[in-house]
């Protein structure tokens, strides 16, 4: 397993977090069905939030780009430090994970609590 390391925009808890990942392969077929569980680690018991293709937080662009959004309310449960999550492809059978794990930080923003 190759490891990369790649730079991007930390998730602010209480707001929206959006991210495009494109990828050299083709991993987001056109009538693919993915799931994403974003977890405080791996082995953590508790699924902090799902992100799916057929509810718009996992949106496909192309065979290559993918849309990734964690709504407000899920986010505003997170704690500062990180989350992961990995991608797994539900309408194959068996379920095909797409081979590749991110780990976002997490930061508690100066402004906040405006609602």
């Amino acid at each position: 397993m190759s490891v990369a390391i790649v730079e991007g925009p930390a998730i602010l808890i209480g707001y929206a977090y959006r991210l495009d990942l494109e990828t050299e392969a083709p991993l987001f077929a056109e009538h693919a069905e993915i799931i994403a569980q974003v977890r405080l680690k791996p082995s953590a018991p508790d699924v902090l939030a799902t992100l799916r293709t057929d509810d718009a937080t996992l949106t496909r662009r192309s065979d290559c780009l993918l849309s990734l959004t964690i709504p407000a309310h899920d986010t505003s449960r997170f704690e500062p430090g990180s989350v992961v999550l990995d991608m797994v492809r539900v309408d194959a059978r068996p379920s095909l994970p797409l081979g590749f794990l991110l780990e976002i930080p997490v930061m508690l923003p100066v402004t906040r609590d405006l609602s």
